[in-house]
């Protein structure tokens, strides 16, 4: 299994990214997506989530209206696009896919680096 997250990167406060998390190794279909992100010496929080099946959408208070969270099931990718980033969203992000039938079925990503600083 495997969940690849690229994008990440330095931006000036009012910018934007586009992360991606590339899947590998299981029945991605099948699996809910989600992003979390975690700043250093807080805990990692939900940012954004959508469903397996009727792709359902979550977002997090903090970013919704600037994060837009998609899914290519052809592509086995998910994808989280941060506008109008603050210098609160510097964080690690992380990709996760569970399986919400079969919670013992969870994966991550390496995590990926944005960093929101002028």
């Amino acid at each position: 299994v495997q969940l690849v997250e690229s994008g990440g990167g330095l931006v000036q406060p009012g910018g934007s990214l586009r992360l991606s998390c590339a899947a590998a190794g299981f029945t991605f279909i099948g699996y809910d997506m989600n992003w979390y992100r975690q700043a250093p010496a807080k805990e990692r929080e939900l940012v954004a989530a959508i469903t397996s099946a009727w792709g359902t959408i979550h977002y997090a208070d903090s970013v919704k209206g600037r994060f837009t969270i998609s899914r290519d099931n052809a592509k086995s990718t998910v994808y989280l696009q941060m506008n109008s980033l603050k210098p609160e969203d510097t964080a690690v992000y992380y990709c996760n896919a569970r399986d919400r039938l079969r919670p013992q079925y969870n994966y991550w990503g390496q995590g990926t680096q944005v960093t929101v600083s002028s």
